[in-house]
């Protein structure tokens, strides 16, 4: 047995005086390691007060703050496991994640005192119900130092939920082995040091806003700029004066910077990671971005497995575009056909993925685990092909892949295309019956602020790319995209918008 939670407490020794955080919300206040890893101590004490044990889940509902980054430290401290809550659920929604997994703690954010007051009509097994407020106030008073807790790489850390549209959402559990090794996958593979400053706008209750740099910085001693959510004009002045090196965010994020007024003229050359996430990226965003000699890339990854998988090298990133690249140090992939036989360059096939970053299986759903990983393989349920160079493309969802006429289409090839037409802001392609075909693809587009979209313009411009087969049997255009809440296209909203009113 091993104190394996004590992050902060390791790094507060190495590097105590280093700036670990810079709260954007209270006018970029540093915090040091030695400060952060007192706060997180002064927490976990807190919650140790409230009867918090090793093993008990604390739930959190709150935007992006440096509170919430003390309370995700302070129950590996404790050997707690914190639960994370998607503030964009309603109170019925949410109420079913507390009886997913039994917290004993709620702590939230005053944004949301109103939901859970509601909530907490029907308290379930919640015992305390604490604004985050109250917690930083009443903790001030605490000791800083907290008793080792004797803890595995198996304990589990965190229940990450799944971004599932329908039915409730799955809680992956990460345990500190899997977030270390991610960490480590992070560092080793993308080269992050402790000079490397971060944005940290995604969102909390989301691996990304956890797990692609947080932790890894934290293993490092880099820094985090912690933003409440995402603002445009705040990502373009954290990029220009805060000494940004990193940042990660969802398609269309990237595309409102793209349509900002400050684009053309922003000074991007203190980055030297940008990547991109969570959902198929549209080709031209990656084009503007290299022609501002930025190395924008396509990153891949899941709740369940890191969620950073993969690596492209800087100098393939122009050569492969919309390559994912190589997996990562301690990172086991391979390809497989509906029949489970492994496949060689140029087929696709579903995307499974092995090794220590890999989750532990779903909090209290045994036969859910055991259909997603089997023989320590996670099933990814995501398709991609590798080349002869050993480099990975992901090209769709297998359950997203439209068959027409006993050909597969993929909707992000075909997504990629569309978006290249200089009228189209956003575009998804849905599958809709067909009597003829079987099914086909519908695409819904949402045309650029001030511009005008014409379909059959629109699929002109596609004809001369795209396979006949491949091309939109029908083009909507709409106003917006609907959005799941970690910035994916809700595609099942749309087939229930458009293909089943």
């Amino acid at each position: 047995m091993m104190f394996l939670g004590d992050w902060l407490g390791r790094r507060a020794l190495l590097t105590p005086d280093k700036v670990a955080l810079l709260d954007a919300e209270n006018g970029m206040a540093p915090i040091t390691y030695r400060a952060w890893d007192e706060a997180a101590g002064r927490t976990a004490n807190l919650l140790r007060g409230l009867g918090v044990q090793k093993g008990d889940r604390v739930a959190v509902l709150a935007l992006n703050c440096v509170a919430y980054l003390d309370i995700w430290f302070a129950c590996g401290k404790l050997g707690a496991i914190m639960q994370p809550l998607n503030y964009r659920l309603t109170p019925a929604e949410l109420a079913a994640l507390l009886d997913d997994a039994t917290p004993c703690v709620l702590l939230y954010g005053a944004e949301y005192a109103e939901v859970v007051a509601q909530i907490a009509a029907s308290p379930g097994s919640v015992r305390h119900w604490v604004p985050i407020s109250r917690l930083i106030s009443e903790r001030d008073g605490l000791p800083a130092e907290t008793e080792p807790i004797e803890l595995d790489w198996h304990a589990p850390w965190v229940i990450c939920y799944t971004g599932g549209t329908t039915g409730t959402p799955k809680g992956a559990v990460l345990t500190h082995g899997n977030i270390a090794a991610n960490a480590v996958n992070t560092v080793a593979g993308w080269g992050l040091t402790p000079d490397d400053v971060a944005v940290l706008n995604a969102p909390m209750f989301h691996t990304g806003g956890m797990n692609v740099f947080t932790a890894p910085l934290v293993l490092i001693g880099g820094c985090s700029i912690v933003c409440k959510g995402v603002a445009v004009d705040q990502v373009f002045d954290l990029i220009e004066r805060a000494g940004v090196t990193l940042y990660f965010s969802v398609p269309t994020v990237f595309i409102a910077m793209q349509q900002h007024p400050r684009w053309a003229g922003a000074d991007f050359s203190r980055l030297k990671l940008v990547i991109s996430g969570g959902a198929p990226c549209p080709r031209p965003v990656f084009d503007l971005f290299w022609e501002r000699g930025i190395d924008f890339k396509t990153g891949y990854g899941l709740t369940e497995a890191g969620p950073n998988t993969f690596i492209l090298p800087p100098a393939d990133v122009r050569r492969k575009p919309g390559a994912v690249g190589y997996p990562l140090f301690f990172i086991d992939l391979k390809l497989v056909d509906d029949a489970g036989h492994a496949l060689g360059p140029g087929q696709v096939g579903q995307l499974l993925i092995r090794g220590p970053h890999v989750c532990a299986g779903y909090w209290g759903r045994p036969q859910e685990t055991a259909r997603a990983i089997i023989d320590g393989w996670l099933h990814t349920g995501d398709l991609a092909v590798r080349d002869e160079e050993g480099y990975y493309t992901i090209v769709g969802r297998l359950k997203d892949v439209i068959i027409s006429g006993g050909e597969n289409i993929y909707p992000a090839e075909v997504e990629s295309v569309l978006a290249g037409h200089p009228a189209v802001a956003e575009v998804a392609l849905i599958a809709a019956p067909d009597p003829r075909w079987g099914e086909v693809g519908w695409a819904v587009a949402v045309p650029r602020p001030g511009q005008s979209l014409d379909p059959s313009d629109l699929l002109a411009f596609a004809g001369e790319r795209l396979a006949r087969y491949k091309l939109p049997k029908r083009v909507i255009v709409a106003d917006t995209l609907p959005k799941t809440a970690a910035g994916k296209v809700d595609k099942q909203s749309l087939v229930r918008m458009y293909v089943t009113p």
